[in-house]
């Protein structure tokens, strides 16, 4: 599930070096911004039947694909 879910994610950013560079800061990069993250969400919710609210998590915890993906896993 990690290479769909970085797939989504380097779709969502339009840039496949989330997949390579886990650390990667998304928002400070400007590669993902608050739209961005809703939007992954939903396309999470779809394709995978994990749901996560926006409001139950902060930008910290979701500022990096590695981040994600351990949110995702945790949830999975």
């Amino acid at each position: 599930m990690r290479e769909e879910v970085l797939d989504l994610l380097a779709e969502i950013c339009e840039d496949d070096a989330v997949k390579r560079e886990l650390d990667m800061e998304l928002f400070e990069s400007g590669l993902m911004d608050s739209l961005g993250f809703a939007e992954f969400l939903v396309e999470l919710e779809e394709q995978f039947e994990i749901v996560i609210s926006p409001s139950e998590v902060e930008r910290y915890d979701i500022n990096t694909p590695e981040k994600i993906l351990e949110l995702v896993e945790a949830r999975a």
